[in-house]
């Protein structure tokens, strides 16, 4: 892969890369942009099939940051790092202080938290060698399980794309297939149920798929199947890059929007989406929830994260759904794309912002 080629298509900042030879820690940490603040992006871990595979997830993940930053109106900028291998094996208190210690030679432009494959433990060691980490554990000053505010956004922005696509107030009836069932996607099947939705579900870890499915009382499938289940909605809620030219025309849903990250394979899947009557809910927007529970955590950090912040985050997540709201009507209005009325909100924001930097 040309880096610096793909740097510029995307428009980072920079892009780095670390090895750690006694640990087997090979690492990127991608900045997108820190117009808005410093970039907040988690860890992941993963046995990418290549290093470009890694460097392209990281670069695309960690654009998708910046844009939900700003579209949240979040004063923070987009990274994101990966960590290339099979965490089975290459976990260590070593790994994790050696990958602290690269976050911390960047001096506060990144600052990381979990992600897929990291966990709390991980980020405790970190921190042994970096102040600039996150971690949803209240008890150590972090900023409560993130999970739970991601579900919850995703949850009122699926309320939006209900009433614009299927002129519904309820979710009573509305049969729902959830892609994913960790933290969020629980968390997530724990809302929708409430209010009354008939869920499908599909997980690869079979044994969690079963407690989740006999709690919420849903039917599930295998992996491969969620794309061809008979559902008004598909919630992508595991990894990304799962709607493409494969899974697209398999998809009955009317509704697409979950808490996963960059679930458009490419761009151009949007239009296929499109033009299939599928309504697309931009991943950035609806899964913004995380982001604002982690910043009030960082802004109200003197005093620890308490009841009040959750009550504050709660209250900015919630905007999720008329933010939902005012891109289908643009998207409608102007003739563009949902994912492309939230890209051009987005570049605006950070437009203006460098603009009044620029004049200050």
């Amino acid at each position: 892969m040309d880096v610096i080629q793909n740097m510029m298509e995307y428009s980072h900042q920079s892009t780095h890369f670390f090895y750690h030879k006694s640990s087997g820690l090979k690492t990127i940490i991608s900045i997108h942009d820190t117009t808005m603040g410093p970039a907040l992006g988690g860890c992941r871990f993963f046995n990418y099939k290549s290093e470009s595979h890694a460097l392209e997830d990281a670069l695309r993940l960690s654009r998708g940051m910046t844009y939900k930053s700003a579209v949240a109106g979040v004063p923070l900028g987009g990274g994101k790092s990966v960590i290339i291998g099979d965490h089975t094996h290459l976990r260590s208190r070593e790994l994790f202080r050696a990958f602290g210690t690269f976050v911390n030679s960047l001096g506060g432009r990144y600052i990381t938290s979990v992600d897929v494959n990291t966990t709390v433990q991980d980020l405790k060691w970190m921190h042994e060698t970096t102040r600039y980490v996150t971690w949803p554990n209240e008890s150590y000053g972090g900023s409560g399980d993130p999970s739970y505010m991601t579900a919850y956004g995703v949850y009122c922005g699926l309320k939006s794309a209900l009433r614009h696509q299927l002129a519904k107030d309820s979710f009573a009836g509305v049969r729902i297939g959830v892609q994913g069932v960790g933290s969020v996607g629980e968390l997530l099947c724990e809302h929708l149920h409430r209010d009354g939705a008939i869920l499908t579900i599909a997980d690869t870890h079979k044994a969690r798929l079963a407690v989740v499915a006999k709690k919420f009382g849903a039917k599930t499938v295998a992996p491969n199947d969620i794309y061809k289940a008979d559902v008004d909605i598909f919630v992508p809620c595991a990894m990304g890059g799962v709607l493409s030219d494969d899974t697209i025309p398999h998809i009955k849903a009317k509704i697409i929007g979950g808490a996963a990250n960059n679930q458009l394979l490419e761009d151009r899947h949007g239009a296929l989406l499109r033009d299939l009557g599928i309504l697309y809910c931009p991943d950035y927007v609806i899964n913004a929830g995380g982001i604002i529970n982690v910043y009030y955590a960082l802004r109200d950090s003197t005093d620890g994260f308490n009841a009040k912040h959750v009550e504050k985050a709660r209250k900015h997540t919630a905007e999720i759904e008329g933010t939902l709201d005012h891109i289908f009507t643009v998207s409608s209005r102007d003739g563009v794309l949902p994912h492309e009325a939230a890209s051009l909100i987005a570049r605006e924001k950070l437009e203006q912002a460098r603009k009044s930097q620029s004049q200050s």
